[in-house]
């Protein structure tokens, strides 16, 4: 089998910028040094260089010496420092025996050829060659002489010596700093990464399960400040997320509980009449017709029933099949006529309504028009219609207003303390038409107006066995139809003072450029009473 090859660990962060400081820092020093040393080795090569140009051989030591005639002692030391070499090449090219120097100190001369050609020395120009015995080296430079070439040299024994104590020293400083640079690197590398080092810690408590903990991001304007910020940031957008989906499953558990309760009921109803005209196929009539009847009837509950779960989820995937111009004043006089039928001893009053921008109404309407399905817009207002005749006591009175205004900050079409609703609110500055259905009746308590848009919520009032009250879909549905087409139902309600259930929808200019108002139908089945409509809550 081949074994596998190991991988290096990876280092830290903390191992990496110590590493990284100290390569930096002893690579400085190293470079500062090695540029030191070339300049003191140039410098010092440049000065042995002046020493060979400035130097000037006596006439007459140079003639003797050419001739071959030895000098003596003596006089040599008189003529010549200790540590010059001086050597004679004749008008051949070739080196004489004769030399001056060195004589007695022991130290070995420049290695030199035997022939001028093999010197390649240049006037005035020095070079450097080995010593003769191979250790140490020489500086050499050459001139004319008096019957010949003279070759003048000068141990380089102080520049080299400076030099390797320099290199020496060099070494032992880069050593220096490279463990200082460790032993402090990591002390302030440590120091500085302990912000981070605590955003680490706290990011493993969270990922153990501590979800309510936060990073200290303190108010620094530095890295480790913003990367807090930022997972501060992220920490509550999850957490926000994981809050709706929960709060969407305990809504989605409701909804499926509610359904079936409320599909329970007729089922159970069916279920045992069913069960008792198979039992007893020799009843009276009168009680198989009767249990006809029930059994028609809890079908056709169930059958509501369904087809408001349907409808809510064909909102939600395709929101509004057809559009078209909608008249809200013409589709408010047609609801209110076929809601009279129901209700007949109801008083229902339509209304222009008043907007701090516009004038009041006064008995003319101008054409107040909206692009949506007018069969669900009907749909809404007869919704609301209903509820207002059904949860009211009899002979209150309700409103219906009609109009168009233009959003304000505190006005219909935002949040407010006693304002109600499942829609976002508008923008403000948009303009919008308005249908107000607004009652006399005792109003909402606060915990039931807040929950008064859920699906399968009845108002703590309501009779569980009533069904005349529907299935607490209703108002779901309509929220869910303003929705659809752009805009917003609402509901504004105290104890005592009724509710008024407000649904705007965008406004969209009639098709005729000069619109004649109309004339407002008389209220059903009195005329209604402008003197009579009270302020929005």
């Amino acid at each position: 089998m081949k074994s596998r090859a190991v991988r290096p660990r990876p280092r830290s962060l903390r191992a990496r910028l110590v590493l990284g400081t100290t390569l930096l820092a002893t690579s400085a020093v190293l470079l500062c040094q090695a540029a030191g040393l070339t300049v003191l080795h140039g410098w010092l090569t440049d000065q042995v260089d002046g020493r060979l140009t400035r130097f000037r051989l006596m006439p007459d030591a140079e003639r003797e010496a050419a001739q071959g005639v030895a000098v003596r002692a003596a006089r040599e030391q008189d003529l010549l420092p200790s540590d010059y070499r001086v050597y004679f090449y004749d008008r051949d090219g070739r080196r004489m025996a004769a030399s001056l120097g060195g004589e007695g100190d022991g130290e070995a001369g420049p290695a030199l050829p035997a022939t001028e050609s093999s010197l390649e020395l240049c006037d005035g120009r020095p070079r450097t060659v080995e010593a003769a015995d191979g250790d140490g080296r020489w500086r050499v430079i050459a001139r004319d002489g008096h019957d010949g070439r003279v070759v003048v040299a000068l141990p380089l024994r102080e520049v080299d010596g400076a030099t390797m104590k320099m290199l020496g020293f060099s070494l032992v400083v880069g050593v220096a700093v490279a463990v200082c640079v460790v032993a402090s690197g990591r002390f302030f590398v440590t120091l500085g990464l302990r912000p981070l080092t605590r955003v680490e810690r706290t990011a493993r408590r969270i990922a153990d399960g501590e979800s309510q903990l936060r990073i200290a991001d303190g108010h620094a304007f530095t890295e480790v400040a913003h990367l807090s910020h930022a997972l501060n940031s992220m920490l509550d957008r999850l957490r926000a997320a994981l809050q709706r989906s929960e709060a969407s499953e305990q809504r989605l558990r409701r909804f499926l509980a509610d359904a079936g309760h409320e599909l329970r009921t007729p089922l159970t109803s069916l279920q045992g009449f069913a069960e008792l005209l198979v039992d007893a196929p020799g009843m009276e009539a009168d009680r198989r017709d009767e249990a006809h009847r029930l059994i028609v009837q809890n079908a056709g509950r169930m059958s509501r029933l369904v087809d408001d779960l349907i409808q809510l989820a064909q909102l939600s995937e395709a929101p509004v099949a057809h559009r078209e111009q909608v008249d809200l004043l013409s589709l408010a006089a047609d609801t209110i006529a076929a809601l009279a039928v129901q209700h007949p001893g109801r008083r229902i009053g339509l209304g222009a309504l008043d907007d701090a921008d516009d004038a009041p109404g006064s008995g003319e309407l101008d054409v107040v028009q909206t692009v949506g399905d007018p069969h669900q817009l009907a749909q809404i207002l007869t919704n609301l219609l209903a509820n207002a005749c059904t949860h009211t006591p009899s002979g209150t009175a309700v409103r219906v207003r009609v109009g168009g205004l233009r959003v304000r900050a505190r006005g219909p079409g935002r949040d407010l303390t006693h304002r109600t609703s499942a829609n976002p609110p508008l923008d403000v500055g948009s303009r919008v038409g308005v249908v107000e259905v607004a009652d006399d009746g005792p109003g909402l308590a606060a915990p039931d107006a807040a929950r008064i848009f859920e699906r399968f919520y009845r108002t703590r009032t309501t009779p569980p066995d009533d069904t005349r009250t529907g299935f607490g879909l209703g108002l779901a549905i309509a929220s869910g139809i303003a929705a659809a087409h752009g805009g917003r139902l609402e509901l504004d309600t105290r104890p005592g003072r009724g509710c008024t259930f407000r649904l705007l929808l965008p406004h969209e200019p009639a098709q005729d450029p000069t619109p004649r108002p109309r004339e407002l139908p008389p209220a059903t089945p009195a005329t209604a009473d402008p003197s009579r409509r009270r302020s929005t809550p």
